[in-house]
């Protein structure tokens, strides 16, 4: 799994960079067939303080492109749900990639 992190009007340390990662793991552990990750994390300049902070994540899976995006006045906060929605959108996807055909049962005479 490629895993870009990147800050629009942010400097991404460390910590938040460690804290992505480790909530990232829960969608890879739910679906392992992840190609490409990419994290972009933006602090906007509103007037409003409590839509301050944005993240949002491009997921490239086998088969399709996801994406969410999460807004929220803490940072930490936005990345929490942010996993939550690709958390959804994964775990849907995967229920669509199951065989749902069942194999035709044995004739009995």
């Amino acid at each position: 799994m490629n895993l870009t992190i990147s800050g629009h009007h942010l400097d991404v340390t460390p910590a938040l960079r460690n804290y992505v990662t480790s909530k990232l793991d829960r969608i890879t552990r739910h679906f392992d067939q992840v190609v490409d990750v990419k994290v972009i994390l933006t602090v906007e300049k509103q007037k409003e303080k409590e839509r301050r902070q944005r993240a949002e994540c491009n997921i490239h899976v086998k088969g399709s492109d996801m994406f969410a995006e999460s807004s929220h006045a803490d940072l930490y906060a936005a990345v929490d749900e942010l996993v939550d929605k690709l958390d959804r959108q994964v775990v849907r996807h995967k229920e669509c990639l199951k065989d749902h055909f069942h194999a035709a049962p044995k004739r009995v005479m």
